[in-house]
């Protein structure tokens, strides 16, 4: 297996994992039906950074790849803004979310870092 294919396994791996760590808070918060749509929304958030990733590592070309992984930015920082509100209604201990936090923003700087290669790599 390439550097590239175990990179490409391990952030698979890696954003799954967030998405799932994701909805373990989710589930802690108590009280959900009357935060449901908050909820609701950073699960889906986070369970697509993961799934739009590995769509990511199919692409078909160089364009369609930082398309997908634009989407992948997208969701991360999405989740990272659900995050913090949570945080700041005291929904969820700021010790519960600074790790999330914390790997949320890595992810997304590793996203944005592979867009500017992929993009550098398009150019002459």
């Amino acid at each position: 297996m390439g550097e590239r294919s175990a990179r490409n396994e391990e952030l698979k791996q890696r954003t799954m994992r967030y998405g799932l760590d994701v909805y373990r808070l989710c589930q802690s918060i108590e009280d959900k039906d009357a935060k449901f749509t908050i909820v609701r929304q950073l699960i889906r958030s986070s369970a697509s950074v993961g799934a739009n990733y590995r769509a990511a590592c199919r692409a078909k070309s160089r364009a369609d790849f930082i398309n997908k992984l634009k989407i992948v930015e997208e969701e991360t920082d999405e989740t990272l803004y659900w995050i913090e509100f949570l945080t700041k209604l005291h929904l969820v201990p700021e010790s519960s979310s600074n790790t999330l936090i914390q790997e949320g923003t890595e992810l997304l700087w590793i996203m944005v870092a592979s867009i500017q290669t992929a993009r550098a790599s398009d150019s002459p």
